[in-house]
Formats: structure tokens, sequence, C-alpha cells
């Protein structure tokens, strides 16, 4: 169920934003980016007709940059965790130290743990995503009767292919790590729902511009996918939307007579 909200004084609005942070989207691109580069290298150091070579060598690469990949989103995970912490002490202000504390509190490890683990294995498939790519590629020419060279330059695109997927993958993790943290948060103390914000520039989708300022339940996610998929806000792919949760009414309402 999807509800317009006429008046912010229930949201996070006037006191912070739960946005996810563009710095460590920018910083978490940049890490990502320096596999898709070594993507490349592998590829190039290749002459035509060792195709299998090159799948090999990037099915090594996927296996020897695990510890590099979870430390590399821990890193990345505990900048979402403060920027969240701090948004959450802002809107915490105007709240009894009881309620404020329940939410600084509340049990996000296990949301933290499922955010880390899906990142290491996003990060190690960007090597196997090419070692498929660079097999599938072989296997046609087999049939399509492409030149060599024109395998071999497909091949040599690995690199970029890699960059952007790996750029898609900051933009789209970050975001979604932000909002189920908050989610987390915010349904520890009884809240139902959200006030969906985007970014308020030309460039959020239409479907999204939509959703703007409309309470969304957290049972209920609504379409924010081209293609039908339900999702809430910050959590599909290229989404820069955040959720403002809304805290129980009977329980802010305390805390403004205290």
């Amino acid at each position: 169920m999807i509800l317009t909200i006429d008046r912010r004084p229930e949201t996070a609005r006037e006191h912070g934003t739960f946005a996810a942070g563009r710095r460590a989207q920018i910083q978490y691109a940049r890490r990502l980016r320096e596999v898709a580069s070594q993507i490349g290298s592998i590829a190039r150091a290749h002459e035509p007709g060792q195709e299998r070579e090159i799948e090999l060598m990037l099915r090594d690469y996927a296996d020897l940059i695990g510890p590099w990949a979870r430390s590399t989103a821990r890193r990345a995970l505990q900048d979402v965790m403060r920027r969240d912490e701090r948004a959450w002490v802002a809107l915490g202000r105007d709240m009894e130290r009881e309620l404020r504390d329940e939410i600084l509190t509340a049990p996000t490890g296990a949301v933290m743990r499922e955010a880390l683990d899906r990142q290491v294995r996003l990060i190690t498939s960007l090597p196997l995503d090419a070692a498929r790519r660079v097999r599938e590629l072989a296997d046609g020419a087999l049939y399509s009767g492409a030149r060599p060279d024109e395998i071999a330059q497909e091949i040599m695109r690995s690199g970029d292919v890699a960059k952007s997927r790996a750029d898609l993958i900051a933009r789209t993790e970050i975001a979604r790590a932000s909002s189920e943290l908050t989610r987390a948060r915010a349904q520890h103390v009884g809240s139902e729902g959200y006030v969906w914000r985007t970014a308020e520039d030309p460039l959020v989708r239409p479907l999204h511009r939509r959703l703007a300022g409309r309470f969304i339940r957290w049972d209920d996610p609504p379409v924010a996918g081209e293609h039908g998929e339900r999702a809430h806000a910050g959590q599909i792919y290229n989404c820069r939307c955040y959720p403002e949760p809304v805290i129980p009414g009977e329980r802010r309402k305390a805390a403004r007579a205290a």
C-alpha cells in the first residue's frame, strides 16, 4: 500500500538526511576499478588464441583477491554505518533518551554481515564474469565464423566492461546497504514505514519521481524497477533515493511532551 504523506514532522527530514554518502560511493568505485584495471591487464598480456589461458588466470585472480575484497568492503560499510549513526543521532535530539539509545543499539550485526558477504561475492564476481565472457567469446567464434582479430579485440575490452560493472556495483550497493541499515534500526523501534525521498534532480527516473513524498510500508515495497521489480528506496540498481523513517507517532508525541 502506498499513501501520500502531506506533512513532514513525523519524519527525519527536518533533522538530517538518510541518503547514502556520495564520498563512500566514489571511494568504493575507485577501489573496485582497481580490479577492473587488473582484469584489463590480464587480457592484454595474452596473444590471440590464448583465450583458455586468460580464462584460467582470471579465475585464479578471483581466488586471490578474496581477502582484499573483504577488507575493502568492510571499510566501505563502516563508512555507511557511521553516516547512519550520525543521521539517527540528529533525529534523536527530539526523542526521549530511552528511545534514542534503543535505536542506536539496535541489533544491526546480521544486516552488516549479510551486506559484507554480498559485497565480497560481487567483487570476486568481476574477474569470474570476465572469465565467463572470454569463454563465451571463444566458443561463439567456433559457430559464428568471427575472425580471430575480432575476438581478440572484444577480449581486450574486458577491462572496460568490468569497469562499467564496478561503477554499477559501487553506486547500487552503498545505497542498498545504507537503506537496509536504516530499515533495521527503524523497525527495531516499531516503525511501520518511511517516506520515499529522491535526489530531486533531472536524473531521477520517472517511476521514482512518482514515489517521492509517499509513505511506504516496510512490509510492502513498491514497484521500483522498469521490469516490475519491487524494492524499497535505495535498494535497486542505480537508485539514489533513500528512505526517511517514520517513527511511531505515539512515541514521538511522548518525546515532544517530555
